[in-house]
């Protein structure tokens, strides 16, 4: 029986590191999905897909892309409400990769906006519940949070670029302007 192959959407290379080990001792064959419309600015964008890159020649992971420096789609998609903005993100991102999982043949696609104890863990699991039932795709789902100090502890150990804010502008003024991160439950 050959393993499950899982369509990974990736937002960067220190939030693949700890998931991609797990998955991979625990039998799936794994490939990168890196589309981003969210990162910014454009050198943001670069230093997060170049070190993706970096590490998955490393690795020999499997990376498809869709390399689209999305400022435009993005302030547009989210049309001034950036309180959801969010939710645009989450959805844009997750719909490109189960349409992606299910165009080639994947299993099943799955996220590593799971990882973080910063983004909208349930909102991300709602949202692709429904995509996977748009696309006909399972959605894998594994609550990536308690890998979060194992990851830090791997992606400075491999030297990566480590970025302080989840890529969008406004995360980085947030962060900047010190308001306070709400975590997901």
């Amino acid at each position: 029986m050959s393993a499950a192959k899982i369509l990974l959407h990736t937002c960067c290379a220190p939030c693949l590191i700890s998931p991609y080990y797990k998955l991979r001792e625990d039998g799936y064959e794994i490939t990168a999905f890196w589309y981003n419309l969210n990162i910014h600015p454009y050198t943001e964008y670069r230093k997060r897909l170049d070190a993706l890159r970096e590490f998955s020649q490393k690795e020999a992971i499997p990376l498809i892309e869709i390399d689209q420096y999305g400022i435009d789609e993005f302030v547009t998609g989210i049309d001034g409400s950036i309180e959801d903005r969010c939710e645009f993100c989450y959805r844009h991102r997750l719909e490109a990769v189960a349409r992606t999982a299910k165009e080639r043949g994947f299993d099943a696609f799955s996220t590593t906006l799971l990882y973080s104890r910063y983004q909208k863990h349930e909102m991300i699991k709602a949202i692709a519940s429904e995509m996977a039932m748009r696309y006909e795709v399972d959605f894998y789902y594994e609550d990536f949070r308690p890998l979060w100090n194992k990851g830090i502890e791997l992606s400075k150990a491999a030297g990566m670029y480590r970025q302080q804010y989840c890529g969008c502008i406004f995360s980085e003024r947030d962060r900047y302007l010190g308001k306070p991160i709400k975590e997901s439950v």
